[in-house]
């Protein structure tokens, strides 16, 4: 099964480049670019190849390469189509009544990056409408002894609050929150105490720590559960299940990795399955 996807209702853009990259064999360069294009899919039909290029962190060349791919003569037939999404624009139909209407847009940049994060969080609840990949996730989490989690830099606040919640259920949670040298004997020590999967936390910038660590431990022996911003991220290619959960700010989003992570352990904790559990509300008086 296709591991968790968030859906692409804020950005036509985001949604028509997913639509093209889906079923292509991407290099690891390539997967850099898709991924920074899906960061700021609305200013990409603007950009050149040369400053998407700079975004991506790779060569002009690549970017070419890149639009040839996905099945473009080059990056300008790319940008014009991508351009023409945007001027396209929504299809009319019928006026909307005032409770349809969407809310004014926030005043100020704080209030936009409140309401992006509460987007993000919707996105989830409608990726969770199949919570198929979720539910394997906290399988292979849960049978594993002892349990490796893996968060650095930025994604270390999320590894530590999903220790701390998992050791309520899980009786050997190990936290790896610190690079160098001694990361990878590590992950070691966990193989040779009969660890069978590792849990990473990864969010921007994506450090190349990361990415190393989770081929070391793929060689190693254990399976890999990843939750990160984007299918396209860079330890994408290095996940045996991927839990996407996308943002439109650049620097990803802080509460959804989190929320899922304690979705992981409630799973695990009810034995892998996502049924619903009765409410717990008082019913008022009749």
């Amino acid at each position: 099964m296709p591991p968790l996807q968030r859906a692409d209702v804020r950005s036509p853009v985001a949604g028509r480049l997913r639509e093209l990259m889906e079923g292509c064999r991407l290099t690891p360069a390539q997967r850099r670019i898709a991924h920074s294009m899906l960061r700021s899919p609305d200013d990409i039909p603007f950009l050149s190849s040369v400053a998407v290029a700079e975004l991506a962190g790779v060569s002009q060349p690549s970017v070419t390469r890149f639009a040839l791919a996905i099945g473009f003569d080059g990056y300008p037939a790319l940008r014009r189509h991508l351009r023409e999404i945007v001027t396209a624009g929504p299809e009319l139909g019928p006026e909307p009544s005032p409770e349809q209407r969407p809310a004014a847009a926030p005043a100020n940049v704080y209030q936009r990056l409140v309401q992006d994060e509460i987007d993000n969080l919707r996105d989830l609840s409608t990726a969770l409408t199949d919570p198929g990949p979720v539910v394997r996730a906290a399988r292979l989490l849960a049978a594993s002894h002892p349990l490796p989690v893996l968060g650095l830099r930025a994604a270390a606040a999320q590894a530590v609050d999903f220790a701390h919640v998992a050791r309520t259920a899980h009786a050997d949670v190990r936290l790896l929150d610190e690079g160098g040298t001694a990361l990878s004997n590590r992950i070691d020590d966990a193989v040779r105490a009969g660890a069978s999967a590792l849990l990473c936390f990864a969010v921007p910038r994506h450090p190349r720590e990361v990415v190393g660590a989770l081929v070391h431990a793929r060689g190693a022996g254990l399976t890999v559960v990843t939750v990160t911003d984007s299918s396209f991220a860079p330890v994408a290619p290095h996940t045996d299940l991927l839990l996407p959960v996308g943002s439109a700010n650049r620097f990803g989003t802080a509460c959804a990795p989190v929320l899922l992570g304690r979705l992981l352990v409630r799973a695990a904790r009810h034995g892998g399955t996502g049924a619903a559990e009765p409410s717990r509300r008082r019913r008022s008086p009749e």
